[in-house]
């Protein structure tokens, strides 16, 4: 991307808050976020993540900058939130290396839970506002009216297009996780295989801190017992494989989940898969995770008692 096509604000915020400006463009991606890799004049490489001024971005990015400072493996922001127009915009250091963890089976299903784990005690000693309200593809716990949390853009759509079993298993696992009134707690939402890179046998970056949530270990535990082999379209792992992440979450964390806790981990598998293909069906896609829902929401509701 020439630097000369970044949005007209950035390369006069750079200098406010990171005393220099981008010489060059490392990158740029767009999606919740704009996010930009940026190689400032002094030679620093750095990331500006921008997004939506909803209100969430200051709890996330003090909750990352503790987690950094206590030597979990992520990016150390730069700056505080700092709004622009109807922009919440933060730096942080780029973390140059590492690569995505392929694959679903439950071996790497056990890998991707030792590291949420890690990752979910680490955020347990932090005392921060919940960043609410939560994002949208974990957001059962809503209070609008009807299945789903109210999306302009999505509820304008034609609501045909979405598969009847689709709203059958969503609505069945947020029945069964309001019903629980566990207690909530700090995690991560978004804990999908693009959002981390490994060097050999380690993870190297945990990303994504903008998708930090408010909900019930469990539910943190099931959804990202669902999405962690995520690399782009929506897709559901065998049944086995979460089975395993639970386990070995829960021997990380040297506690066993009670009967409801797990109820809810297996209810709360469900619901990111069926809020992508809903979002897949919308907007014309094919939805890769389709069959795996339709061949397996029967029993992972069974085992969510649902």
């Amino acid at each position: 991307m020439p630097i000369d096509d970044l949005p007209d604000w950035l390369s006069a915020w750079c200098l406010d808050h990171l005393g220099d400006q981008p010489a060059d463009v490392l990158f740029r991606q767009q999606s919740m976020s704009m996010v930009f890799g940026l190689r400032l004049s002094c030679g620093t490489d750095v990331v500006v993540k921008a997004r939506g001024d909803d209100g969430r971005a200051g709890s996330c990015v003090k909750a990352q900058a503790r987690l950094a400072e206590n030597g979990f493996p992520c990016a150390r922001p730069l700056t505080p939130v700092v709004s622009v127009g109807l922009l919440a915009v933060h730096a942080e250091e780029y973390r140059h290396g590492g690569e995505p963890l392929r694959g679903d089976t439950p071996d790497v299903a056990v890998r991707y839970a030792e590291v949420f784990a890690r990752l979910m005690t680490a955020l347990s000693d932090l005392a921060i506002t919940p960043p609410l309200p939560n994002p949208r593809w974990v957001r059962w716990d809503h209070t609008d009216p009807g299945l789903w949390p109210s999306i302009e853009a999505l509820d304008e759509k034609d609501q045909s297009l979405v598969p009847t079993y689709v709203m059958d298993t969503a609505d069945r696992a947020r029945r069964r996780m309001l019903a629980a009134g566990l207690p909530s707690v700090l995690g991560h939402a978004d804990f999908e295989a693009h959002n981390l890179r490994w060097h050999d046998q380690y993870v190297r970056t945990v990303h994504d801190w903008d998708s930090l949530a408010w909900q019930p270990e469990a539910a943190l535990v099931g959804a990202a017992s669902a999405v962690f082999p995520k690399m782009g379209p929506a897709v559901l792992p065998p049944i086995e494989s979460t089975e395993a992440f639970l386990a070995a979450y829960q021997d990380a964390r040297a506690r066993s989940f009670t009967a409801e806790e797990q109820q809810i981990a297996w209810a709360a598998s469900l619901w990111p898969a069926a809020h992508d293909i809903r979002w897949e069906a919308l907007h014309g896609y094919a939805a890769v995770s389709g069959k795996g829902l339709w061949a397996q929401a029967a029993e992972r509701l069974r085992r969510a008692n649902a």
